[in-house]
């Protein structure tokens, strides 16, 4: 019988196991997760004839490397980087057939973050709450990949891929995200509120899954004290003791108690995934829709 599995040979910086996430469980503490980037997860699928939902490894920054155990179909997409199998150049942001005991090697990304590694049929890890992404806030899913890791495959769906290759965004030079200001943007003077909207900020080398962090200006308060812990939702601009913006993202806590000065709109989140630490970051306020 086929031996559908892909052995990890180099796991790299960070590589997990991601799909759309668990949405609807922050009652009981547990974050959506899922892609950081959805658009580039959803196309790798796309390339390989996978249902959106499937589950594809996200990468950082570094790559990984990985054998599989049978002919494979995959796709690289998202952080631009560099793919070879045994050593030669393929396509990257299209389909690629990898022959059993070859090494996919996907290298560091040129620029941006986040690379997305979609193989034919999904990686089938054990789903959780109904979904197979790793969780780093609350541990729930597999643990990131590790050199040595195997991970089963899902069976090849009939669907053929519509696309050979599709266009994506390039990683951002500078970030801008809109935000619409509030809940708690009355914890800020009004001199802190024009600074958040009309002062650069820089994506911080502390940030994560858990949450973009930055370094500027710190944003001087209005009030004291702290909030009572309250929902976190998906883009939420906390801002902790030392003034500097935080934005929620996938893996986010689901309460808090530092003040929510705005929300960044859910379609800018995805360049956010692709920010690397230096990038400068605006934040622009637009209505509330």
């Amino acid at each position: 019988m086929t031996d559908r599995a892909l052995a990890v040979v180099r796991a790299g910086a960070l590589t997990t196991v991601q799909d759309r996430g668990r949405p609807g469980h922050a009652h009981l503490g547990v974050p959506r997760s899922g892609a950081l980037d959805r658009p580039a997860a959803d196309l790798v699928n796309r390339l390989v004839g996978n249902p959106p939902e499937t589950a594809v490894l996200e990468t950082t920054l570094t790559g990984c490397a990985l054998r599989p155990r049978s002919t494979v179909t995959v796709a690289v997409a998202g952080a631009p980087c560099p793919v070879t199998v045994d050593g030669r150049p393929v396509a990257w942001g299209a389909p690629v057939r990898v022959p059993g005991g070859a090494l996919l090697d996907v290298g560091p990304a040129v620029s941006g973050l986040r690379a997305y590694v979609g193989v034919c049929g999904g990686i089938a890890v054990e789903p959780v709450l109904g979904s197979r992404s790793t969780d780093l806030l609350s541990g729930l899913g597999p643990p990131p990949l590790a050199d040595g890791t195997v991970l089963s495959l899902g069976r090849p769906s009939d669907v053929h891929p519509r696309v050979d290759v599709a266009p994506q965004p390039a990683p951002p030079a500078e970030l801008v995200l809109r935000v619409t200001l509030g809940p708690r943007d009355g914890w800020f003077t009004p001199e802190a509120v024009r600074t958040f909207v009309s002062r650069p900020y820089r994506v911080s080398p502390a940030s994560n899954r858990i949450g973009l962090r930055t370094e500027g200006p710190a944003l001087e308060r209005a009030r004291p004290g702290e909030l009572p812990s309250e929902g976190m939702v998906l883009g939420a601009v906390q801002v902790p003791p030392d003034g500097r913006p935080v934005v929620f993202l996938a893996d986010h806590p689901t309460t808090g108690g530092y003040p929510v000065i705005a929300v960044v709109r859910a379609a800018d989140l995805p360049a956010a995934a692709q920010a690397a630490p230096g990038t400068p970051v605006r934040f622009v306020a637009v209505r509330r829709r």
